[in-house]
């Protein structure tokens, strides 16, 4: 059984009406998967800065997000090592690097994300898809 991970654009695009990958997120969200902190933190960025979604919506949208993803891992100082470590070995960003940290952190094998390098295997286990190539 996969144990899905979301990168924050899954969770921007569930909640974006006007865009076609809305309905792929959220058929992904609706089968469950753990996210952490930092996909919550980018979320409520890129709503606000680049969609201009209200702070009333943004904390719903953040309560639906919470209750999908019961799963919610930490971006504590052990993540935080981790991913600066993954970031100087898979030329990652940092912030890519804080995700799949916590991904591996949370056992997970897959990697759901649109813009981090679809199909790259991070440590042998955890393995990057773009839920929306053709």
């Amino acid at each position: 059984m996969t144990r899905a991970f979301f990168d924050s654009n899954i969770l921007v695009y569930a909640f974006t009406n006007d865009d076609a990958r809305q309905e792929r997120a959220l058929e992904l969200l609706a089968i469950g998967g753990t996210i952490s902190v930092q996909c919550l933190n980018e979320f409520a960025s890129v709503t606000r800065r680049k969609l201009g979604m209200d702070w009333k919506r943004i904390h719903t949208a953040l309560e639906e997000i919470r209750d999908l993803c019961r799963t919610i891992m930490p971006l504590d100082l052990d993540t935080h090592i981790r991913g600066i470590e993954l970031v100087q070995h898979y030329k990652l960003s940092v912030y890519d690097g804080m995700i799949v940290a916590a991904a591996l952190a949370a056992d997970c094998d897959t990697l759901y994300s649109e813009d981090m390098h679809a199909g790259l295997v991070v440590n042998g286990r955890l393995t990057v898809v773009n839920p929306f190539a053709p």
